[in-house]
């Protein structure tokens, strides 16, 4: 059965109401808005060293996302990056950002033993998104 949810209810004041859901939304997809297929690429790419390779690389690879995961992925990350400009009042830096999206947006198909070490990948993929965003999803 379909929810039906009540926008004008009081709780969606709290942003970390609202938070939680988009999170929830994210983490219940049959599949991360950064496909299963190309979760280790983007992880070798954020390897890279030099930091404009790094950056063409996960552009090019952003590329060839479905279109509606490039495009949602495009919106969200564009709100973020709101969210991030104003660090100074909700004290959510890009950093933060990649902390708490990083595991709900991209996560391998099969968790194996280096769980923590994808995390940190997870978590620098986001930021650097966030950081870069103009120059990934710029035209």
């Amino acid at each position: 059965p379909e929810e039906k949810l009540n926008l004008d209810d009081s709780q969606w004041e709290d942003i970390h109401v609202v938070t939680g859901a988009l999170k929830m939304f994210f983490r219940e997809l049959p599949e991360p808005l950064f496909p299963y297929s190309l979760f280790e690429q983007f992880v070798e790419a954020i390897k890279i060293q030099d930091n404009a390779t790094r950056i063409k690389c996960i552009r090019g690879l952003v590329k060839k996302l479905p279109r509606p995961n490039y495009e949602t992925m495009k919106i969200l990350f564009e709100h973020l990056q709101k969210i991030a400009a104003k660090e100074s009042v909700n004290l959510m830096s890009t950093q933060s950002l990649g902390i708490v999206f990083g595991p709900t947006l991209l996560r391998p198909e099969k968790e194996t033993g280096n769980m923590a070490v994808h995390m940190l990948y997870q978590n620098q993929i986001v930021e650097l998104m966030l950081s870069e965003y103009s120059k990934i999803f710029g035209s």
